[in-house]
């Protein structure tokens, strides 16, 4: 609701804040069932699409419009950071450990890019056009949706790994090649692949 001097009062901004995170977590558990029937890295490409598909008209439409637009990112922005993450991690072995460091430690967004759009939403008075900075790192990190899911080097090492299960009642499981008990085999680990238990072998080594 816009006030008469075409404003938003600082309640209503605090209303529209809270239905924005209610959207983003809503977005996270769809995400996470959709994930249970198709790969993540389709997910995450889809996901990361639609971002920019909405935060783009919302460069040029202010108001109420501007602020639907924003909530549909939000709901599509969700699940980005942690399928990053976990597709990141795929295939690092013993360097798991340093890998999931690295990965989120980058993270500066928060950081770089509120002031970053401040600059550009008063370089034109507009704040909407200050959404063209996040437009731009959408952009950026599409580039690695596309190399997930289209670039065998990467898309190969994320398709290797399937369910694996950690649990008592897998007591005395066995090394699907070896027949011999699996580094985690005393404490319940099956593992129905084998890329999948070599991992863990490696990571057990770290």
């Amino acid at each position: 609701m816009i006030d008469a001097d075409d404003k938003y009062t600082d309640a209503t901004a605090a209303q529209m804040l809270a239905g924005a995170q209610g959207g983003f977590a809503l977005g996270r558990f769809v995400g996470t069932f959709i994930m249970k029937f198709v790969r993540p890295r389709w997910v995450f490409l889809v996901y990361l699409a639609m971002c920019i598909v909405f935060v783009a008209p919302s460069i040029t439409h202010g108001g109420n419009p501007g602020i639907a637009l924003l909530f549909v990112t939000l709901f599509f922005e969700s699940i980005i950071f942690p399928t990053i993450v976990a597709l990141g991690m795929r295939g690092l072995g013993k360097h798991s450990k340093r890998g999931s460091g690295w990965i989120v430690g980058a993270v500066c967004g928060g950081a770089v890019v509120p002031p970053i759009l401040g600059v550009a939403a008063d370089s034109r008075d507009s704040t909407q056009f200050g959404m063209v900075v996040p437009l731009c790192f959408f952009l950026a990190a599409f580039s690695y949706a596309i190399c997930v899911n289209f670039v065998p080097s990467y898309r190969d090492t994320a398709d290797a790994f399937t369910e694996t299960k950690v649990g008592i009642d897998n007591v005395g499981a066995k090394d699907v090649e070896t027949g011999s008990p699996g580094v985690l085999g005393e404490k319940g680990f099956e593992s129905g692949d084998a890329a999948t238990h070599d991992e863990v072998r490696e990571i057990g080594k770290a």
